[in-house]
């Protein structure tokens, strides 16, 4: 279906901008957007975004110009509208569960290509049932996670994939190390999903209806148990988080992983003691998070929106190594950057923007992962932004 992208007035609309992580992604935009690059800001709130644009102009002074709209994410009018005036939305406005859905639905009707910051699995996979056949009538690609959720466990694997043989089963283990503070939208989203387990069970089962199963190929992502990583050192606790599914779907897509890949995700801490009382910690906030007092109290202490200081996000870091083996060999990759929850993400969501607005990519339609859909356009856009992708060790 022709739905006339390439002609609308926008390359890019950044939704949420007003956010703290929003006016981190603008700011990003603002800098390393090429000068050819079509792009607005969007909110709620027009004061907001116009005092918004007044701080970038006093620093990128062609930013005087750049266009706002104003749209709400309960609105689904004004979200159609915004939808058809872009090639490209990125949205920062979370819960995505809560808010999330009206923008994916307008995108996919008016094949608008869309990415977001989501690490929600609920709401991913309710957008994969409800919108993705419709996306891929009006070839919108529809790409969540595209910050530290899952940018980095994606293209890291993918990047681990290609140094490993074609054609045999392939086995690859991420190991996840960060020093930093959690953003508001995270804590909001992990609290959402800790009050949410039937809904999320629910929604992935429904998911599991929907999908189309492999015939040939066989691509998974188990939860590895508790245990000592030789590889890193470091005790290796399973992360039941979105990043796994997502690099699993990769795999499904892509027979370059092989005929049979399995992947593995884990918290990397050097201590026993430390491992065993992260683990106590996350329970104790999955408990606590089923009672709705509590987990309304626990959200009003750190709402989305909110953000640590320029001088602690420059001390925080992150890094995830991967252990891949296959075909008799073995190899050792990491990826890393800087602060994960704000500076970095903002990073990878402006450049998976720009990239699905700019680049020369595969053609994908529907719910598609970062690595399906942009791949080596956007390692090379990170490459070159500054998050290291390296081979540590390979034989």
């Amino acid at each position: 279906m022709d739905t006339g992208a390439a002609a609308r007035p926008y390359d890019v609309v950044l939704f949420g901008a007003t956010g703290f992580v929003g006016e981190l992604t603008a700011e990003y935009l603002a800098e390393h957007a090429p000068s050819g690059c079509r792009w607005a800001l969007a909110g709620r709130s027009r004061g907001k975004l116009t005092a918004l644009r007044g701080r970038l102009a006093e620093r990128w002074p062609r930013c005087a110009d750049l266009q706002i709209l104003v749209a709400d994410s309960t609105d689904p009018e004004a979200l159609r509208e915004l939808a058809g005036s872009a090639r490209v939305v990125a949205s920062t406005v979370g819960p995505y569960v809560w808010y999330g859905e009206e923008l994916v639905a307008a995108c996919a009707e008016a094949g608008t290509d869309y990415v977001d910051l989501t690490g929600e699995a609920e709401f991913v996979d309710r957008m994969y049932v409800r919108h993705d056949a419709r996306a891929r009538e009006t070839g919108a690609r529809l790409v969540h996670a595209c910050g530290f959720d899952s940018v980095p466990h994606d293209l890291g694997v993918y990047f681990t994939v290609q140094q490993l043989p074609e054609g045999v089963p392939l086995r690859v283990d991420g190991f996840v190390r960060a020093g930093a503070v959690f953003s508001g939208g995270t804590f909001a989203s992990a609290l959402t999903a800790f009050g949410r387990g039937r809904e999320i069970l629910r929604a992935a089962h429904e998911r599991r209806l929907h999908e189309p199963r492999l015939v040939t190929r066989r691509a998974r992502a188990p939860l590895g148990g508790p245990r000592f990583s030789r590889e890193t050192g470091t005790w290796a606790l399973p992360l039941p988080t979105l990043d796994p599914q997502v690099v699993a779907r990769s795999a499904r897509a892509l027979e370059r992983y092989g005929p049979d890949f399995r992947y593995r995700h884990y918290a990397s801490v050097r201590t026993l003691p430390m491992a065993l009382g992260g683990t106590a910690a996350v329970g104790t906030g999955a408990l606590a998070a089923q009672i709705p007092s509590v987990r309304r109290w626990l959200m009003d202490r750190y709402e989305p929106g909110q953000g640590p200081s320029a001088e602690r996000r420059a001390r925080s870091w992150f890094s995830v190594r991967f252990v891949g083996e296959g075909g008799g060999r073995r190899v050792f990759t990491e990826v890393s950057g800087g602060d994960p929850g704000y500076d970095e993400t903002a990073k990878m969501l402006a450049e998976s923007a720009l990239c699905l607005a700019l680049d020369d990519l595969p053609k994908t339609s529907g719910q598609v992962t970062t690595a399906v859909a942009m791949g080596d356009a956007l390692l090379a856009r990170l490459q070159n932004a500054g998050l290291r992708f390296r081979v540590a060790y390979a034989g």
